[in-house]
């Protein structure tokens, strides 16, 4: 089949836009429906979530203590060590109402991106600089 240019171009936008709109309907999956209630969690339970510690846990309890209960997920960006790139991490786990539901620590494996270190040392090509 011989489309126009302009037919292509329609076809592989619809198809971008599938794709696009498919992986945005996978994010809660990536959850499995494991969830964190910021509103009510203690530190311990915070302390699951991926890339998240023992010291943000407790200065997210520290915060809410002081502020109240969070009014949006997003406003957990305001708490010391949680910015925009952890929040995206984030995100999947996350509910202001409903039980808790994540019980195990989330791995935070792999969502870092980039070469580890001994990846990064053993990806010279043989013969350049060994």
């Amino acid at each position: 089949m011989n489309f126009p240019a302009s037919r292509r171009l329609a076809l592989t936008l619809v198809a971008v836009l599938c794709a696009v709109g498919l992986s945005a309907a996978d994010l809660p999956e990536a959850a499995g429906g494991k969830k964190i209630n910021i509103n009510q969690a203690s530190a311990a339970q915070l302390a699951k979530l991926p890339r998240i510690g023992s010291k943000v846990a407790e200065r997210i309890v520290e915060y809410r203590q002081a502020h109240g209960s969070f009014a949006r997920v997003e406003d957990l960006m305001e708490v010391k060590g949680v910015g925009e790139k952890l929040f995206t991490t984030l995100k999947p786990y996350l509910a202001l109402s409903g039980p808790t539901t994540l019980s195990e620590k989330v791995s935070s494996k792999g969502t870092r991106g980039g070469p580890t270190k001994k990846t990064a040392r053993n990806s010279v090509p043989v013969g350049k600089g060994r």
